[in-house]
């Protein structure tokens, strides 16, 4: 697998910056030429694991997530979203739908399913007090052109 061009980017863990993060990985995708359904999984995903970072992972701090975004000679996008914020104690409990750790906040507990259903593989690497990586991948089918 080659890789064809690859982003990266970082922004304050700020909610108004969601929408900025999937505005930017959708538009590094569309060199692909991808359907409107699969932009609109990949920004969902990306939407979900930003929140995560910054309601999950940096809680009431402020702090930097990193995107990097890859596309390989293959039509995968691989995408990593990573953030340095608190970490997750248990990785797969974390990833049952449902749970939450900002019950408070009226959180439905769903966003790892809700990346799982839009992309092709999902995988979550996560040390406590050191932080969390959101791996995401996405095979775009070629259109005949």
């Amino acid at each position: 697998m080659k890789i064809l061009n690859e982003m990266n980017v970082s922004f304050l863990s700020k909610s108004c910056n969601e929408s900025f993060a999937r505005s930017v990985v959708a538009s590094f995708v569309l060199n692909l030429d991808p359907t409107i359904n699969e932009i609109a999984d990949i920004k969902t995903a990306v939407s979900e694991a930003v929140t995560n970072a910054i309601v999950h992972g940096y809680r009431m701090e402020s702090g930097i997530i990193y995107i990097n975004a890859k596309i390989t000679d293959t039509n995968k996008v691989i995408i990593k979203i990573r953030d340095k914020g608190c970490g997750i104690e248990d990785v797969e409990k974390a990833m049952e739908p449902l749970f939450t750790t900002a019950p408070e906040e009226e959180r439905a507990g769903l966003g790892f399913a809700v990346m799982q259903s839009f992309m092709d593989s999902i995988k979550v690497t996560s040390k406590p007090e050191k932080g969390t990586t959101v791996t995401m991948e996405k095979f775009i089918i070629p259109r005949a052109k």
